[in-house]
């Protein structure tokens, strides 16, 4: 009785939550897309401004070229220009002092920009009145027109101060409305998520006051049957948990076993390999150097090769720790610059080969998010190859950029190129299309690639035409 009680209670109290939590959440999304519009406005509010300045200088340089004109030519029709600058600059100029109304900076350069416009404009009209008096000395007055070069330097000082400072505010204000935009998708998505968690909540209350309503009238009818199973399943229930927590510490035991030999073997292949490893390559050293005089051509051929065996072990160790690490690195998806993280790796690659002339297109101002650990290492292997497959061409060239209609990044290179029967074989481990005597490689570069891609839940394809170079396309989910 006092349940029922309760809950009789306990339904309007919930829907007055309901409604203040929605009506907050509104006014946050409304507060955070007003913010944003704001900081939008005065952004292009800070560009009118700009093009005033830039409308100015264009007004005072017609000015100049109508009266210059007319003094060489006596052509009235030159004039035009410079009737039509005299009647618009004073307006121009009254429009930025309008626009810059909240700017003290710009309110102290309006004054001395009139000033000298004035000056410009009474020693053009100077110059008119002259030759509209018969005077034929053109030379003294092209000089007089010339003596204004001052104040038209001065002007172009002027407006380049104006320009610099709404500049300056663009830069701000452009940040501003960058940080808006993120305050209120994140405010959005918080209101949304608050409210889609509320509705859960009252959904799951609801069914679940529904079914306790079926089941207490199911109970009023078999509560002596019931009891009677209960009792009788009690000691299957208690031993079917002992199990159940028996199975799942023999497998929580089993994975931690796996990581162990996982982490085990990472070990092994980083120090227990690389030993022997070095020294091979450090007796084959001695080998050179020390008895290369004792060997005939074929030795010395012999021990060349031991060395590049060993470079390519070690290669292949390195490219397995990293295919590990790929692995069990955990992934922290964040935004970032995809065009920034593709410039520095090409970067390195330019580094790496100095005596090649490689050009990277580069498509600028791309953004995406996932973990730029892991795609760094994704995209080191799939430039890199791209430069290592194009080194028979005379020019290498990578392009980098966003295909909006497959909805996918892509890298494409102009080189050797692989037979796409083989497409499927590609990402695979060991599986390579190409064979050391061609371009060495370890084999292991694009499952690196496809593992980090799929741990971003995207998708990974190539195309490609044999000596025609081939395209890497991979999305991120």
């Amino acid at each position: 009785m006092m349940k029922r009680e309760a809950n009789r209670f306990l339904v309007p109290a919930l829907l007055s939550i309901a409604t203040i939590v929605v009506a907050f959440n509104a006014w946050l999304a409304f507060r955070a897309v007003n913010s944003l519009l704001e900081s939008e406005h005065w952004v292009e509010h800070t560009w009118q401004v700009i093009y005033q300045v830039e409308l100015i200088m264009s007004s005072a340089k017609d000015a100049e070229t109508g009266n210059r004109g007319y003094l060489i030519t006596g052509d009235d029709a030159y004039l035009e220009p410079y009737n039509s600058a005299t009647r618009e600059l004073p307006i121009e100029i009254d429009q930025f002092a309008f626009l810059t109304s909240d700017n003290p900076r710009q309110q102290a350069r309006v004054p001395e920009m009139r000033a000298v416009m004035q000056r410009r404009l009474a020693l053009l009209k100077d110059g008119i009145d002259l030759r509209r008096n018969g005077s034929q000395d053109t030379i003294r007055l092209l000089v007089l027109s010339g003596t204004g070069k001052a104040e038209m330097d001065q002007m172009r000082h002027i407006a380049d101060g104006m320009e610099a400072e709404e500049r300056r505010l663009l830069v701000q204000r452009t940040a501003g409305a960058q940080s808006a935009g993120v305050r209120a998708r994140f405010t959005v998505a918080l209101a949304s998520a608050l409210d889609f968690l509320l509705i859960i909540l009252i959904f799951r209350y609801f069914s679940q006051e529904r079914r306790l309503r079926f089941a207490a009238e199911i109970a009023r009818e078999r509560l002596a049957i019931a009891r009677a199973e209960a009792e009788s399943r009690a000691e299957e229930v208690h031993m079917l948990n002992e199990t159940l927590e028996q199975r799942i510490k023999l497998r929580t035991s089993e994975l931690e076993a796996t990581n162990r030999e996982l982490e085990a073997f990472s070990y092994s292949v980083s120090h227990d390999l690389r030993a022997p490893l070095r020294t091979v390559d450090g007796f084959s050293v001695a080998l050179e150097e020390d008895y290369a005089s004792a060997v005939d051509q074929v030795g010395r051929d012999y021990i060349l090769r031991i060395r590049n065996g060993v470079q390519r072990m070690g290669a292949v160790i390195d490219a397995l720790l990293q295919l590990s690490r790929v692995t069990r690195s955990e992934l922290t998806r964040e935004p970032f610059d995809m065009s920034l993280l593709v410039e520095s790796v090409a970067a390195v690659l330019r580094e790496e080969n100095p005596d090649r002339e490689i050009t990277f297109n580069i498509e600028p101002g791309l953004r995406a998010e996932g973990d730029p650990r892991l795609l760094r290492i994704a995209l080191e292997n799939l430039l890199g190859n791209a430069v290592k497959f194009s080194a028979r061409t005379l020019r290498t060239v990578v392009d980098f950029g966003w295909d909006g209609g497959k909805n996918a990044w892509f890298v494409q290179d102009y080189g050797a190129g692989f037979d796409m029967s083989y497409a499927s074989k590609l990402f695979s481990a060991f599986n390579r299309l190409h064979g050391d005597k061609d371009f060495q490689g370890s084999g292991i570069g694009l499952a690196t690639v496809a593992r980090v891609i799929r741990r971003h839940y995207g998708e990974i394809w190539a195309e490609s035409k044999i000596d025609h170079g081939a395209t890497f396309w991979f999305t991120l989910g």
